[in-house]
């Protein structure tokens, strides 16, 4: 594996690697890797040719009282997660590679409209924003015929689903499913957050996504205020602070006003446990 830390350099080794004939996928990560990424890695290796990683926290994407600063970093641990899982370069480019201009500025953006509106974010403005743009900078670079990214976070999913065609980008997008702990809790990189006990009790936000799909697949309830007043009060009595759970078209990111058959679904929630803020969803289909 050879780890690339610049632009120009990470262009040619992917140029030659074109020249040979050879597929490109991409995963893009903020590194502090765990077997969520594994999995985006391992289905990357079964798919290409050639996997690059980038492993970037992109500042772009942190709104102004968010974790950016302690965002969880070990370099020397991603290289050796990469290389074990077969990746050919791990392309970890700094801010000021990413965002050459003085104080690292941007004055140019890839914007997002309606598919942001919902979800996450309509509590963190300007994230997205920040997310496709430097997406969209890292599919120029890298050129890869296709890149990786996992359903758990299911709106920046759909929104560079949406991106990559609006745009008349070349560049398949593959969906790879959430990976959980055995009490089902959604590997995240900022798990790290969580005491042994709190760990224990996020496995609840799970267990609610679970109780909105009984209440809509098998209780048959068309009531999407009476699914997520349920699924809130649950949460709420383990001891979360429900910052949304909300019940949006797969396609629209709209929310919906009842089920009505047939609907691709994503039920989806975020909390506070503490100051740490988790996320996670399930996709329904209701027939």
């Amino acid at each position: 594996m050879e780890i690339v830390r610049d632009i120009k350099t990470m262009r040619e080794k992917v140029a030659e690697m074109k020249r040979q004939g050879k597929s490109v996928g991409l995963v893009p990560t903020m590194g502090y890797l765990h077997e969520g990424h594994l999995a985006l890695i391992d289905t990357a290796r079964k798919e290409n040719d050639v996997v690059v990683v980038s492993d970037f926290v992109n500042p772009l994407q942190f709104g102004p009282n968010e974790d950016y600063l302690v965002y969880p970093r070990d370099m020397d641990r991603d290289a050796q997660l990469c290389s074990e899982h077969g990746v050919d370069f791990l392309f970890v480019p700094t801010v000021e590679e990413m965002y050459p201009k003085k104080g690292n500025q941007v004055d140019v953006f890839v914007d997002v409209k309606h598919l942001d509106e919902n979800l996450c974010g309509r509590f963190r403005p300007g994230h997205f924003r920040g997310v496709v743009t430097v997406v969209t900078k890292l599919f120029n670079i890298v050129s890869p015929n296709r890149a990786y990214f996992g359903m758990k976070d299911i709106q920046q999913l759909r929104i560079i689903e949406e991106m990559v065609n609006d745009l008349n980008m070349n560049i398949e997008i593959v969906p790879v499913p959430t990976v959980r702990e055995p009490s089902g809790l959604a590997l995240s990189s900022r798990n790290t957050y969580l005491s042994a006990e709190e760990r224990e009790k996020a496995a609840s936000i799970y267990k609610s996504l679970l109780m909105a799909k009984d209440l809509i697949l098998e209780k048959g309830v068309i009531s999407t205020a009476e699914v997520i007043g349920t699924c809130t009060r649950f949460l709420s009595q383990q001891g979360f602070k429900v910052q949304y759970f909300q019940l949006v078209d797969y396609d629209t990111l709209e929310l919906l006003p009842k089920i009505e058959p047939p609907q691709k679904i994503i039920i989806a929630t975020a909390v506070f446990l503490g100051k740490v803020r988790l996320i996670d969803n399930l996709v329904i289909e209701v027939r």
